[in-house]
């Protein structure tokens, strides 16, 4: 009896044991701590929400941060708030992400980035056919092209500092979970933010023996003032799809991102539902964590047959809301 219960226990343990080893050698870049103390840290959209969370949790550890936005009355708020929490003066960087050669200028003034978290972002939701091509740029401009004018800039510096150091690097990039899901309304914003992975995945192939690390991270709604002005405009449509979904504490968000990139992952969910719209999204991506890999692989087929079913749930709204409106 006794060895009929070993032996289903192998029997069940071994595969398991056996992928576990296999990710333990084909997981790729290798898993690293990224320290905080001491170093440079810089946030986009820094002034508000999310960034002044992360900027504020980075300053607490030590890091010597900076803060870039356009609002020079708005940063020199948030840094009385950083100096406060922390006792820590931050450096404000007032600049529009957008102006690449404004970006380089103003981190040519800086000492070289150790951390570089890509945070800025707008968000107009709207249907495309209602939605002017000005409003699609502004969000383009802003989340996808002033994330490579960021990196443009920083780069350089970064590389050389790392290989000078032997201490790796960071660049974050705050994505959102409308980057990973399409939703109505989200056409243009959805656009901007599913970018940043093609972006992410490319560039950690091209910084990786540089010993640089890029971190993707996914937050929900998250309480700033940036979702109150988007909840002012967001279609009745996405309001109904979205009212399953849960918001977050901006402090929150920040606490999950900066553990992320400390850790150096690759992906960063901030719910129970981003972790399973990271395994249902993971295709080609880079993994680092052995256990989060494991969690890909078991629940890829799973997570699909749940994905399908909030899509027919969706869609099944969309088409009771036509139906009402008489469309």
């Amino acid at each position: 009896m006794a060895s009929s219960l070993y032996f289903l226990l192998l029997l069940f343990v071994f595969p398991f044991a056996a992928l576990l080893l296999a990710l333990a050698v084909l997981v790729r870049p290798r898993p690293e701590r990224i320290p905080l103390k001491g170093r440079h840290v810089l946030v986009s959209g820094g002034s508000s929400g999310i960034g002044l969370a992360l900027a504020r949790r980075a300053a607490a550890e030590g890091a010597r941060v900076s803060i870039l936005a356009r609002d020079r009355s708005r940063l020199s708020d948030a840094r009385e708030t950083i100096r406060l929490a922390t006792g820590v003066d931050a450096s404000v960087i007032a600049v529009d992400v957008r102006d690449a050669e404004g970006v380089a200028r103003a981190l040519e003034a800086l000492d070289p980035v150790d951390v570089l978290i890509c945070n800025q972002g707008v968000f107009v939701p709207q249907e495309l056919d209602l939605q002017s091509l000005d409003e699609v740029r502004f969000m383009v401009d802003v989340n996808l092209m002033g994330t490579f004018h960021l990196i443009k800039a920083a780069l350089p510096a970064m590389k050389k500092r790392a290989r000078e150091t032997g201490i790796p690097a960071s660049i974050a990039l705050m994505s959102s979970q409308a980057g990973q899901v399409g939703v109505y309304g989200y056409t243009a914003y959805s656009a901007s933010k599913f970018a940043l992975r093609g972006l992410a995945e490319a560039l950690q192939h091209e910084v990786v023996a540089d010993n640089i690390h890029v971190t993707l991270i996914f937050p929900p709604d998250t309480e700033t003032p940036g979702l109150a002005e988007e909840l002012k405009r967001r279609p009745e449509v996405t309001n109904k799809i979205a009212a399953s979904s849960g918001g977050m504490k901006a402090d929150k968000v920040a606490q999950i991102a900066l553990n992320g990139i400390k850790s150096a992952l690759f992906v960063v969910p901030c719910n129970l539902e981003g972790v399973m719209l990271c395994i249902a999204t993971a295709g080609m991506s880079p993994q680092p964590s052995i256990f989060m890999a494991f969690r890909e692989v078991l629940g890829a087929s799973l997570m699909r047959l749940v994905g399908l079913c909030f899509q027919w749930s969706w869609f099944g709204v969309i088409k009771k809301w036509h139906t009402e409106k008489g469309m």
